[in-house]
C-alpha cells in the first residue's frame, strides 16, 4: 500500500486537474454524506412529579443503571420502577467513574439518575465504591483499596454526600468486603473495613448530618476462617463489632438470597436463605445495636432452567412476593428489601437474565407484573 500511495501522489494533481469541477464537488459531496455520524440524541424532559403508589412501603429493586449511557433509558426504567410499586432503589456509582482523575469529577451521569429517580418518587441508596487507578498500585483490581487511600477514598464520599445533601440520604460503604473478589483479591479484613469505616464515616456527617450510612452489604456465605474465598458473614459482622465498628455506621446493608428455599424457611448458621438476615440482627443485638435498622440491599430468586440453584418461574415469584410479604409483617427493624435486578442495560445471555423484572428492551416479565398487582392491592 505504501509503494501505491507513493506513486499516486506525484501524480496526484495532474488527475484532479482532469476532473471536471462538478463531479469534484459531487465526489466531495458523497464523501461528505458517507463519513460516520452520532445518531441524534433523544430529547428527555422530566416527567411531572410523580408518586409511588404502593401497599408495601418496604418494596425496593436493586437497579443498574451504572453502565445506561442513554438518558431516555434510565428516565424509562425508574418510570417502570414507579409503575411497579417500589418506594425505593439500590444504585451503584462507581468511584472510576465520577473521579477518573483526582480532584476531577463528572456528575453527569449520576445526576441524571439522581434528578429522575426524585421525579419519580423513589428513594435512592447509594451505593459507593471501586478504586480508580490513580488510586491504587498497578496490577491491582478495581476493588483493591488500601490504607494508603482510605482518605481518598472518603474525600469521594465527601463530594458525594455533599452534591445531593437533601436527595440521597442513603450510602452504602463499599460491598460485599467478605469476598475476596471485592476486597481486591486479598483475604478479606472485616478490621481493615472498620478502619474504612472510621475514615469515611465522621467526614460524611460533616458533610451531610442527615445522611445514613450503611455498613456491610455483606454477602451471605458459609467461607470458614483463613479461606482465600471469604468469610461467612456472620463471623465478619460479628469481627466488625470486636474491632470497634457499632459507632461508625448508622444502619446495616445486607444481601440474603433465597436460593431453592421458600423466604419463610428457618435461618440456621450453617445455611444460605432469605430469613439468615434474622441472625445478622442477633449480632446486632448482642452488641448492644437493637436500635440500627437493617437494609436488605440484595435479595432474590432465579428462575433459569439449567440453574442448579434457580426455581420454577411460579415459585419465584410466590417466594418474592411471600419475601415482602414477610418482612413487612415481621421484620419491624427492616427499612427496605430491595430485590436483584430490575433491568440489565443489555443480555448477559447467562442464568443472570433470570433475576431480571424486566428485560434489556424494556419487556416486563411475569413477575413485574404479578409485583405490580401485589404494590397495588389487585
Amino acid at each position: 500500500m505504501t509503494r501505491i500511495w507513493q506513486r499516486v501522489l506525484p501524480i496526484l494533481p495532474r488527475i484532479l486537474r482532469r476532473i471536471r469541477p462538478a463531479y469534484l464537488i459531487r465526489l466531495v459531496l458523497a464523501l461528505v454524506a458517507l463519513r460516520p455520524i452520532d445518531p441524534p440524541r433523544v430529547l428527555v424532559v422530566l416527567d411531572p412529579p410523580q408518586e409511588v403508589i404502593t401497599a408495601n412501603s418496604l418494596v425496593g429493586v436493586h437497579t443498574r443503571l451504572t453502565d445506561e449511557v442513554e438518558e431516555w433509558k434510565i428516565q424509562r426504567t425508574l418510570r417502570m420502577v414507579r409503575q411497579m410499586g417500589s418506594p425505593w432503589i439500590v444504585e451503584f456509582f462507581p468511584w472510576p467513574y465520577i473521579e477518573p482523575a483526582k480532584g476531577a469529577y463528572n456528575w453527569e451521569h449520576a445526576d441524571a439518575v439522581i434528578a429522575h429517580a426524585e421525579n419519580q418518587d423513589l428513594t435512592v441508596i447509594a451505593r459507593l465504591g471501586w478504586v480508580p487507578g490513580w488510586a491504587r498500585g498497578e496490577e491491582t483490581t478495581f476493588t483493591h483499596l488500601d490504607a494508603a487511600h482510605y482518605d481518598d477514598f472518603a474525600d469521594f464520599v465527601v463530594a458525594f454526600a455533599a452534591r445531593y445533601k437533601g436527595r440521597v440520604d442513603h450510602i452504602i460503604i463499599w460491598n460485599e468486603p467478605n469476598l475476596s473478589f471485592e476486597w481486591g483479591y486479598r483475604l478479606v479484613d472485616p478490621e481493615g473495613y472498620v478502619e474504612v469505616l472510621k475514615t469515611v464515616y465522621p467526614r460524611a456527617h460533616a458533610a451531610n448530618p442527615d445522611v445514613i450510612v450503611l455498613a456491610g452489604a455483606l454477602a451471605p456465605t458459609l467461607e470458614s476462617k483463613g479461606s482465600s474465598a471469604g468469610l461467612n458473614d456472620l463471623l465478619y459482622l460479628e469481627r466488625m463489632y470486636v474491632a470497634g465498628t457499632a459507632p461508625y455506621f448508622d444502619g446495616l446493608a445486607a444481601h440474603v438470597y433465597g436460593l431453592t428455599q421458600p423466604p419463610e424457611a428457618f435461618p440456621a448458621p450453617d445455611t444460605l436463605n432469605f430469613r439468615r438476615v434474622e441472625l445478622l440482627r442477633e449480632v446486632m443485638v448482642a452488641h448492644g445495636d437493637e436500635d440500627k435498622p437493617i437494609y436488605v440491599t440484595e435479595a432474590g430468586w432465579n428462575d433459569h432452567p439449567r440453574w442448579a440453584h434457580a426455581v420454577r418461574p411460579a415459585q419465584r415469584i410466590t417466594y418474592t412476593l411471600g419475601a415482602y410479604e414477610w418482612a413487612r409483617r415481621h421484620w419491624h427493624w427492616c427499612q427496605c428489601v430491595a430485590m436483584w435486578a430490575f433491568r440489565y442495560p443489555s443480555p448477559t445471555y447467562n442464568y443472570q437474565d433470570h433475576y431480571e423484572f424486566v428485560t434489556a428492551d424494556f419487556e416486563p416479565r411475569v413477575i413485574y407484573l404479578e409485583v405490580q398487582a401485589y404494590t397495588h392491592g389487585e
